[in-house]
């Protein structure tokens, strides 16, 4: 299996040329599964789940002309005889993975069965991640929330608590999980936007700190291409790699 792990999606030409690099073919000849399962915490996360599978989300994804799209929603797995979906995942040349809260996503990736189903892949099959849908992937991840997430969903009781932030450093709880072990890197995505100031350069230097592994801190314009466990930066903007 072949990862494209994004901040923003598809969100220029170097990263689309990256993406058909790695499915072997056009977009208009592959196939792909979107799973939407990260965005389900947040307030209004179906609307904005519905907006991401038709295309009408900012980050390109699923509106790149895909030869067939379908859905795949992690959560509904458990419940269903594998017979009936693994094959679809076996056969789509990608999974396109949303973004939304990473703990939540790892969890489900887990206890869905995908998690053990992705190293089994063909390889030439790709994962592409957008925000969660890339940090999820990793062995061990990071991850801050704005107040005590205890109520936010279930999936938080099988992540470590790390610190709660003194005034002056991130606000907020920062938590650490355990992802799908794709890679042996983490990743913090919109690095500097201004819609995700917990991902400025200084706060995602701490972030990196209290983590025991790699970690690439990239924005929006920027993608992480991995081939056969060899990484390439892929970007027309910034990023930078904080080590352990």
């Amino acid at each position: 299996m072949r990862l494209l792990l994004t901040s923003a999606g598809i969100s220029n030409p170097s990263i689309h040329n990256a993406l058909v690099d790695l499915l072997g073919k056009p977009i208009a000849e592959s196939n792909a599964l979107f799973i939407p399962t990260a965005i389900y915490p947040f307030r209004r996360g179906a609307n904005m789940a519905w907006q991401a599978i038709c295309g009408k989300a900012s980050s390109p994804l699923s509106q790149l002309g895909w030869k067939s799209l379908g859905v795949l929603e992690l959560t509904a797995l458990p419940s269903i005889d594998r017979k009936a979906w693994v094959p679809s995942v076996e056969e789509a040349d990608a999974l396109l993975v949303w973004g939304g809260d990473p703990v939540y996503l790892s969890y489900w990736i887990q206890q869905s069965g995908l998690a053990d189903l992705l190293p089994s892949l063909r390889p030439e099959s790709v994962y592409v991640g957008v925000s969660a849908g890339s940090m999820a992937v990793a062995s061990t991840f990071g991850e801050t929330y704005s107040s005590p997430p205890s109520g936010r969903h279930n999936a938080l009781a099988s992540a470590d608590i790390v610190f709660a932030t003194p005034q002056g450093e991130m606000k907020g709880i920062f938590v650490t999980a355990q992802g799908a072990g794709a890679v042996d890197f983490a990743l913090i995505p919109h690095l500097d936007h201004e819609d995700h100031p917990d991902a400025s350069e200084a706060n995602a230097e701490k972030w990196a700190a209290r983590l025991p592994v790699p970690v690439y801190a990239i924005d929006d314009q920027t993608a992480i291409k991995v081939v056969d466990g060899s990484l390439e930066v892929v970007s027309e903007g910034h990023w930078k790699l904080f080590t352990p």
